[in-house]
């Protein structure tokens, strides 16, 4: 899951934001003393990751670099190419870099919600503004930080980061354990990445994401098309996973919205736990019923204990797909003219973005 993760040299502040308490502030300078162990372990990481890294072009040329590694770097070259070329993508949004971890995952997210409200629990950043996650590059951190948040009452989800982008303060380069996906989903990461250094609104990450992740569905489209064709066997797989998810999309949005009309009736807390649980068991059951699980997965997934936070972390991803095909259809498929219009949308209300993503 593609992620922001604050940078140290500009990360003055580390605020904890709940909507749901937006009254709370901090002084300064406590603020930083609370967060001086949190910046300190961003700030030794993401210096790793900046001095470890080796332009591709480098790499390229040692006779040592395994086979499959090799064709991984040429596509991500490729893929930036098009993306500037042809997506109009902020040519500062990195893959110039590849960084090798030292560990099989980049990171973990941690985001929570309110139980009985999709109301997403979130921290303060600059650049990055309210986002409804933190990050980790050590998974120990992150599971301590969801333990204290279960604690405090909250549904709570860690996530394995999937990707990250520093907004064009850095040359963001690919990672090592990226170059484990599958082709036309490393082409996706590109262009997602990229395109959050090509128009980043802070403080709404649901905007953000899933105008990021329009433009990686079209960008992919594009690039497949023109490299093999509409026969192409990335697009078909592509396409196959872009229909199972948006069925399973449809099928999540309408139980979020059973979730979201419980909360809001005025009956006791007890009874609403009961139902939300009811809710989310029926859901699971449908999931199954229609085959969106692979079968040896099944036991598994009915075990996993769904919550708010798995709801909001799917839909903050894919949310106003339609608004934004129209916008792309307003700039006559032109991506120069529909990053212009997105832009656009930064200055409407936080109401009317909410809006145009429910539309």
């Amino acid at each position: 899951m593609p992620t922001y993760l604050p940078q140290s040299p500009v990360q003055f502040l580390c605020l904890t934001k709940k909507k749901i308490h937006s009254g709370v502030v901090f002084f300064i300078l406590f603020t930083q003393i609370q967060c001086i162990p949190y910046l300190f372990h961003l700030g030794k990481e993401q210096s790793k990751i900046i001095l470890g890294r080796e332009k591709i072009e480098s790499v390229l040329e040692s006779p040592h670099l395994e086979p499959k590694i090799k064709e991984k770097l040429k596509l991500i070259q490729e893929a930036r190419k098009f993306a500037i070329s042809k997506l109009s993508l902020n040519e500062k949004g990195g893959f110039e870099y590849f960084t090798m971890l030292d560990r099989d995952e980049i990171g973990w997210n941690v985001s929570a919600s309110s139980p009985l409200a999709f109301e997403s629990y979130t921290w303060w950043f600059p650049i990055a503004g309210t986002v409804p996650y933190k990050g980790f590059f050590d998974k120990n951190y992150a599971e301590e930080l969801n333990e204290e948040l279960k604690k405090e009452g909250y549904d709570t989800r860690v996530r394995v980061i999937g990707g990250y982008s520093t907004l064009g303060w850095f040359s963001d380069p690919v990672l090592s354990p990226q170059l484990t996906w599958k082709d036309h989903r490393l082409v996706g990461l590109v262009f997602h990445e990229m395109a959050h250094a090509t128009a980043y609104l802070a403080g709404d990450s649901d905007l953000n994401e899933s105008y990021a992740s329009f433009v990686e569905g079209k960008g992919v489209e594009a690039y497949y098309t023109e490299k093999e064709g509409k026969d192409s066997s990335h697009i078909k797989e592509f396409f196959r996973e872009k229909n199972t998810r948006a069925s399973s999309l449809k099928i999540l949005k309408n139980y979020a919205l059973k979730l979201d009309s419980l909360y809001k009736k005025e009956i006791p807390k007890e009874e609403k736990l009961i139902g939300k649980k009811k809710i989310i068991e029926e859901f699971k059951m449908e999931i199954v019923r229609l085959k969106f699980i692979p079968e040896e997965k099944i036991i598994e997934f009915q075990k996993r204990e769904w919550n708010n936070e798995d709801f909001l972390g799917v839909l903050r991803y894919h949310s106003g797909e339609d608004s934004f095909e129209a916008l792309f259809e307003k700039a006559k498929g032109d991506f120069k003219t529909f990053h212009k219009l997105v832009h656009e949308l930064f200055q409407l209300s936080s109401e009317d973005r909410k809006k145009f993503l429910q539309s």
